[in-house]
């Protein structure tokens, strides 16, 4: 799940990427254009609701271009994105 916010005074947008507890196993990371392609930047984390998530924030009008970097190097997308295509999901703010 993706959740956008709304932009704030400085055109900055939040954006809030979200998985359930166990699907996929094991630890995950969104990787993107927002931070180089890190898989170490944006880990997702245990909530009290019981999903994983990990907020970044953007430029209002910008493109996100990100993939789901899970155990044992398997890629993913998210069905929530603008586009998902074979290099990944895009979203647009």
């Amino acid at each position: 799940m993706i959740k956008r916010g709304k932009p704030d005074k400085d055109g900055v947008v939040r954006v809030t990427f979200s998985l359930p507890p166990d699907q996929p196993p094991g630890p995950v990371s969104v990787v993107g254009c927002f931070n180089g392609w890190d898989p170490y930047a944006h880990p997702l984390t245990p909530r009290s609701n019981g999903r994983r998530s990990v907020a970044i924030t953007a430029p209002t009008a910008s493109t996100l271009h990100f993939r789901y970097l899970g155990d044992n190097g398997v890629w993913f997308d998210d069905e929530d994105a603008d586009v998902v295509h074979h290099d990944g999901g895009r979203l647009h703010l």
